[in-house]
């Protein structure tokens, strides 16, 4: 399965619903952001708290286009959180920030709708 940034493609593959729920994806708060210069394609390293079970992880977010360091600080994200660390460059990045494309092609993030307990998992 190949995932794609394009809105015209295809569904992917069906999955069971067990391979759904084994993707942790969870909801932190973004507690630190900033620019991440290193980066091949612009980007920012975030920190993020999903609460005292998971603790505080560090993500690389190509988001530089609707976003700014300021203005993450404090907003809460959805992420993938039981994938492996990936090295990129110096920086390890230990969570998937989840967003999708604008019809330009830029992240916009995901989040919830209201505040909800950091750690909070999605279903």
């Amino acid at each position: 399965m190949h995932a794609t940034h394009d809105p015209a493609a295809p569904p992917a593959d069906t999955i069971g619903f067990d391979d759904f729920l084994a993707v942790d994806v969870r909801a932190g708060t973004i507690v630190a952001a900033e620019p991440f210069p290193e980066a091949r394609k612009p980007a920012f390293k975030l920190t993020i708290d999903f609460g005292p079970t998971i603790g505080v992880k560090r993500s690389s977010a190509q988001i530089t286009e609707h976003y700014d360091c300021d203005g993450l600080v404090g907003r809460q994200v959805l992420a993938v959180v039981n994938f492996p660390p990936r090295q990129i460059g110096k920086f390890m990045s230990q969570v998937l920030t989840l967003g999708v494309p604008d019809a330009d092609g830029h992240v916009v993030l995901l989040h919830p709708s209201a505040t909800v307990p950091n750690g909070g998992r999605l279903f």
